[in-house]
C-alpha cells in the first residue's frame, strides 16, 4: 500500500515519466508534472487529471515557485521524482564548456535544488519520498560522453548522501540506474531482439515497488537493465 497521496515529477516527458504518472494516478495519487515546456505535457496532464507546470530546475526561483504552486493547487507533494537530464556528446577536447556546464546544471544541480526544496517541506511532517532517475552513466563513463557521466555520477552521490541523512527523518531517498535504452513510439526494439530495450511501464512498476517498501527495509538504489545489455 502506498503511504503517499500526492506526487510531483520534475523533468517530465512522454516516456518513463508518462508511464510513472499513469501508474501513480491509477493507484490513487494526485500527480503534478513539471518541465521547461509544459505544453508538451498537456494531453498527459488531462489524462491523469493533473496539472503541468513550467519550471527550469536549474533556477532556484523556478523550483521554489513550482513547489508553492503545486502545494497550493493539490497539496504538498509526498513523492518527488527528479527525471531531468541534459546530454552533451563529442570528443573531449572539442566539448563546448558552456554545454558542459549546462549538462552538469540539469543533470545534477537541478536535482540538488529540487531535492532541497522537497526535503525542507517533508522534514516538517517526517514523511515523504525523493526519487532520482539515473542512467548507465551513473556508474560507468563512456567515451565521448564525459559531461553526462559527470552529471549522473554527481546525482548518484547526492542520492547516496541524502539517503543516509534523510532516512532517519522519515524521508525515503532512492536512485534508479536505468542501464539501457528505453523503448518508445520513436524507438522500437528490432524484431530479432525484442528484449533489447527497457519497457517504460516495467520501469515504472519498479518505482512503485520501491515506493511501497516498509521503512524497515528501504532500498536506496536499484539497477534495471535488459538482459541483452552488455556489462
Amino acid at each position: 500500500m502506498i503511504p503517499y497521496r500526492t506526487a510531483l515529477i520534475v523533468g517530465a516527458g512522454t516516456g518513463l515519466s508518462a508511464s510513472l504518472a499513469r501508474l501513480l494516478h491509477r493507484r490513487g495519487l494526485a500527480v503534478a508534472l513539471a518541465a521547461r515546456n509544459p505544453a508538451k505535457l498537456a494531453s498527459l496532464a488531462a489524462e491523469i487529471q493533473g496539472r503541468a507546470y513550467a519550471c527550469d530546475a536549474t533556477q532556484r526561483e523556478h523550483v521554489m515557485q513550482l513547489f508553492e504552486a503545486a502545494a497550493s493547487d493539490g497539496g504538498e507533494p509526498d513523492l518527488v521524482v527528479y527525471n531531468a537530464s541534459y546530454r552533451t556528446r563529442g570528443p573531449f577536447v572539442e566539448l563546448d564548456p558552456a554545454d558542459v556546464a549546462r549538462s552538469l546544471a540539469v543533470s545534477a544541480f537541478g536535482g540538488f535544488l529540487v531535492a532541497q526544496e522537497a526535503a525542507r517541506r517533508m522534514a516538517t511532517k517526517q514523511n515523504g519520498a525523493i526519487f532520482f532517475t539515473g542512467a548507465s552513466a551513473s556508474v560507468k563513463g563512456y567515451a565521448q560522453s564525459a559531461p553526462f557521466a559527470m552529471g549522473k555520477f554527481a546525482l548518484r552521490g547526492l542520492a547516496q548522501s541524502l539517503a543516509r541523512e534523510l532516512s532517519p527523518q522519515g524521508i525515503h531517498v532512492a536512485h534508479f540506474v536505468i542501464d539501457g535504452g528505453i523503448r518508445s513510439e520513436r524507438r522500437a526494439p528490432p524484431p530479432d531482439k525484442p528484449d533489447s530495450l527497457l519497457d517504460p511501464d516495467a520501469i515504472a512498476a519498479t518505482y512503485l515497488h520501491v515506493l511501497e517498501q516498509p521503512r524497515n527495509a528501504w532500498t536506496w538504489e536499484v539497477e534495471l537493465r535488459p538482459w541483452l545489455e552488455r556489462f
